[in-house]
């Protein structure tokens, strides 16, 4: 059985805030003993009561019901993880669900292989040099500051086409797990 914790949760949000019990109590109907029950996971209060909670704190009613491991998750710069693929250097940033961030370093002329697909979506932002990006039939060069997306299940290609270092950061989306993608 899961344990959400929502009292816990409830207390930090309203103490983050500087609201009193009194000003929960007047603000939701609900009394003192109430809340703190609430509060100390003594008792498990109805949707319609978590509601009420929730719009007096400000906060949406889905954040109340998350478990402690589909919160927000912080990855430090000294924590991340690299690795390479084809050449390529890899720093993976994070990644939540099917979502998956990284900067991928491309030496003059390196690629990403052979066009490749894969369940998924892919978003791409160019921070440094000059790449080609090749989708089926569309091709297009790409420079800083451009960005292009595509449908992961098209065989799609990338490759440095200039003179130094292209660094792009990717993010890709799959519902399925992805492996060796990057």
């Amino acid at each position: 059985m899961i344990k959400l914790d929502i009292g816990t949760k409830i207390r930090a949000i309203r103490n983050r805030k500087k609201i009193t019990i009194a000003q929960m109590c007047d603000g939701t109907g609900l009394s003192k003993g109430f809340i703190s029950n609430v509060e100390n996971n003594n008792t498990s209060p109805s949707i319609n009561t978590l509601s009420t909670i929730a719009e007096f704190l400000g906060v949406p009613l889905p954040y109340l019901l998350l478990e402690k491991k589909q919160h927000m998750r912080v990855v430090r710069k000294d924590e991340r993880t690299n690795s390479s693929f084809h050449n390529l250097k890899i720093e993976h940033l994070a990644s939540k669900g099917g979502l998956r961030t990284m900067i991928v370093e491309f030496p003059p002329g390196a690629s990403i292989g052979e066009p490749n697909s894969h369940e998924g979506e892919e978003c791409h932002l160019v921070l440094e040099g000059k790449i080609l990006a090749e989708q089926g039939e569309d091709s297009f060069i790409v420079e800083e500051g451009d960005s292009f997306s595509w449908n992961a299940s098209v065989p799609h290609f990338v490759k440095n086409i200039g003179d130094g270092k292209a660094v792009v950061f990717i993010s890709i989306y799959s519902d399925t797990e992805l492996k060796d993608v990057l």
